[in-house]
C-alpha cells in the first residue's frame, strides 16, 4: 500500500495552497454580500483561477475541462476548505458550477442545457428537498403526472440554493409514490420561467447561505425534458450526492487544518497566569485530538477516492467520510473557539463562520443519523 499522494498531486496541492494563502485568506472577510461573492471580487478571483491553471478543473476533458479525477478533486476541495472567502456550498471561481447529473443527459438535452452551462451562458439549481422530505426522499410529495407528451408537476421545494440566479432546475419528483425511492422518483429539466414555478421566499439561515422555498403549481414540462428513464431520478441524484459526501469530508479536512493553524498560533502567543496557553495540558489535548482526527479523515477520504477511481462502489465510504468529516470539523472549530475565548466569538476571526458552516453540514446532504441507519444495515449484513 502506498499512502503518498502522486507527485503531480503534491504539486497541485502546493499550488492551490499558495493560492488560498495569498489570494483568499487575506480578503476572506471582504468577499461576500448576502451570501454571494461580490461580482467584482468574483471576476478578479476567476481571472486568478485561470492563471493558476484550474479553470474547469472538474469538467470532463470531452467538454473542454481538465477532467481531474476524484482524488485530485479532494486535494483541491481540502485546500479550499481552509478559507471562508468562498461560499461554503458554491465555490464557483474555477468556472461555472456543473451538476454531475447533467452529464447523463441525452445529446439534445446536452445541447440545450449542459453545454450552455459550461460556456457560462446558463446556470442551474437542484430541487430535491421538501418540507416533509429532506433526509427521506422516498417520502417525496412533489408529483409528476404524465399527460400526453408532457408531465404536470405539483409540489413544494425548500432549501434550494441558487434558485434566484438559475435559468433552469433539475427537479426531482415522484412519478409513482407507491414505489418511493425504489423506482418511483424521476428527474426533470425545468426552465425557471415555466408558468406555475414560483420563488416564494428567501430563507435566512444561521449560515451565509440564502436558499429558496419554491412552489410548482401545474407546471407543464415536456416529456423530452425527463432525465433518463422514468423512475431513475433517485439513482441520478444519489450518484451526485455520493461525490458530494466525499467533498464534505475533504472540506472538513481543510477546516480542521485551518483550526489547528489558528489554535496552535494563538495558544503560543496568549499568556494567562504567567504562562502561554500552549503549556496547558487541556489546550494541548484539544489540539492533539484535532490533529489525530485530521489524519484519520484524510485517510478515509483518499481511500474512498482511490476506490472510486478503480470503479468500485463507495457508498459506505462516502457515508463514513461525510459523518466523520462533518462532525469532527465542527468539533475542531468548537475547540478552536474555546482556545480563543471571547475573541473566537467575534467576526474578527473566521472561527465562528467555520463553526456555523460545519454545524450545518452535519444536517445537509444526508443527516448523520440517517447515514448511520443505512450503515447499520450494511454492518448487520456483513457481520451478523
Amino acid at each position: 500500500m502506498d499512502f503518498e499522494l502522486p507527485e503531480e498531486l503534491k504539486m497541485l496541492q502546493a499550488s492551490v495552497r499558495r493560492f488560498v494563502d495569498a489570494e483568499l485568506i487575506p480578503i476572506e472577510r471582504e468577499t461576500m454580500a448576502d451570501g454571494k461573492l461580490k461580482p467584482d471580487v468574483k471576476r478578479r478571483l476567476e481571472d486568478k483561477a485561470r492563471a493558476l491553471g484550474l479553470w474547469l478543473y472538474d469538467v470532463p476533458e470531452a467538454y473542454g475541462g481538465q477532467g481531474l479525477g476524484l482524488l485530485a478533486k479532494t486535494v483541491v476541495w481540502e485546500e479550499l476548505g481552509r478559507t471562508i472567502a468562498l461560499p461554503s456550498r458554491a465555490a464557483s471561481i474555477f468556472g461555472p458550477m456543473v451538476s454531475p447529473i447533467l452529464y447523463h443527459l441525452n445529446d439534445a438535452q446536452k445541447e440545450r442545457y449542459l453545454l450552455p452551462v459550461i460556456r457560462g451562458e446558463k446556470r442551474s439549481c437542484f430541487m430535491q428537498t421538501e418540507p416533509d422530505a429532506g433526509g427521506d426522499p422516498g417520502g417525496m410529495r412533489t408529483t409528476a403526472v404524465r399527460d400526453g407528451d408532457h408531465y404536470v408537476i405539483n409540489g413544494q421545494k425548500r432549501f434550494i440554493t441558487g434558485a434566484d440566479d438559475a435559468d433552469f432546475a433539475q427537479v426531482i419528483a415522484a412519478t409513482d409514490r407507491a414505489k418511493g425511492s425504489r423506482g418511483g422518483i424521476s428527474a426533470f429539466l425545468v426552465d425557471m420561467n415555466t408558468p406555475g414555478l414560483a420563488l416564494v421566499r428567501k430563507q435566512v439561515t444561521m449560515m451565509d447561505d440564502r436558499p429558496w422555498e419554491i412552489t410548482l403549481d401545474n407546471v407543464r414540462v415536456p416529456a423530452a425534458n425527463r432525465i433518463g428513464a422514468e423512475g431513475e431520478g433517485f439513482k441520478h441524484a444519489q450518484n451526485w450526492i455520493n461525490e458530494g459526501r466525499i467533498r464534505h469530508g475533504s472540506r472538513g479536512a481543510g477546516v480542521i487544518e485551518r483550526c489547528l493553524e489558528l489554535g496552535a498560533a494563538y495558544a503560543k502567543s496568549r499568556v494567562t497566569f504567567g504562562r502561554p496557553l500552549a503549556d496547558r495540558q487541556a489546550v494541548q489535548w484539544m489540539l492533539v485530538d484535532s490533529y489525530m482526527e485530521l489524519h484519520q479523515l484524510r485517510l478515509m477520504v483518499r481511500h474512498a477516492a482511490w476506490k472510486y477511481e478503480r470503479g468500485e462502489d463507495i457508498r459506505q465510504e462516502a457515508y463514513m467520510a461525510k459523518i466523520f468529516g462533518d462532525t469532527r470539523s465542527f468539533e475542531a472549530a468548537d475547540r478552536c473557539m474555546q482556545i480563543h475565548g471571547g475573541i473566537g466569538l467575534t467576526t474578527d476571526l473566521p472561527i465562528e463562520r467555520f463553526w456555523r458552516d460545519q454545524r450545518s453540514m452535519i444536517i445537509t446532504e444526508g443527516p448523520t443519523e440517517i447515514l448511520k441507519m443505512t450503515l447499520a444495515r450494511h454492518v448487520l449484513n456483513q457481520y451478523g
